[in-house]
């Protein structure tokens, strides 16, 4: 029986070529297993400068489902989503890495968890496939982020979530470093967004080196994050003065 929702996926890729057109191809694949009978696949190509836009535009031509955003120059992985999330147009919106440390056929996983009163289901890294270096620093973060921001999820920077397109309705996304994912996630707890999450696999990376790993990017993901946090600040203060009592 086809399933009655639609469904978008995309991924978000970066200097990807020897990855993104296995999981573009996984997931045309998958999706028509799973019954979905309106689906789209996108890709969000953010200045790759590999052979990336090459592999992304043959299979372009091959599968009709498939679209491909190209940003001309590289936004950032925040520009990379935000371009993702205005393209998706279906009922559903699922996205992870162009990487491939997470594995697409997994995806029944969290759509298992899709119940009616569930507008989120987010992955959590069953076991992180980095060395002990980052994986120390990841736990720290996610444990920062947790105690500043009170965030309904444990693992903030996992990239495999499943969203209804309702619940990203009244979200305004604004960050172009990695921050952007708890500026999503903060964003869908504050509208009411009802959360659960189900664990999945992190791999190695196969190829290339990571972008979020490098000085620049998390300085700035860093200061974005506290910029943000200054503004929920701002936000809670000016709601108290307005309505003279404390927010929720």
């Amino acid at each position: 029986m086809p399933r009655l929702e639609s469904i978008s996926i995309f991924f978000p890729a970066y200097n990807d070529e020897h990855t993104i057109g296995v999981l573009v191809e996984q997931s045309l694949v998958l999706l028509a297993e799973l019954g979905f009978a309106d689906y789209e696949v996108i890709a969000v190509n953010d200045g790759s400068a590999d052979g990336t836009a090459a592999v992304l535009a043959k299979l372009e031509q091959a599968q009709p489902r498939f679209r491909v955003i190209t940003h001309p120059q590289n936004r950032g992985y925040g520009g990379a989503l935000r371009s993702g999330f205005s393209a998706a147009s279906k009922d559903l919106v699922f996205y992870t890495d162009g990487d491939a440390q997470y594995d697409v056929a997994e995806l029944p996983l969290l759509l298992d968890q899709l119940a009616d009163d569930i507008d989120v289901v987010n992955g959590y890294k069953v076991a992180r496939s980095d060395n002990w270096v980052r994986d120390l620093v990841g736990k720290l973060y996610r444990g920062v982020l947790r105690l500043l921001f009170k965030t309904p999820i444990r693992d903030i920077d996992c990239d495999f979530r499943l969203i209804r397109r309702t619940a990203l309705e009244p979200v305004q996304l604004t960050m172009d470093s990695g921050a952007i994912c708890l500026e999503l996630v903060a964003q869908l707890a504050a509208s009411g967004a009802r959360f659960t999450e189900v664990g999945v696999n992190h791999y190695p990376r196969q190829y290339g080196r990571s972008q979020f790993f490098r000085p620049r990017h998390i300085i700035k993901t860093l200061l974005d994050d506290v910029r943000f946090w200054f503004q929920i600040r701002q936000a809670r203060r000016a709601f108290v003065a307005r309505e003279g009592r404390d927010s929720p």
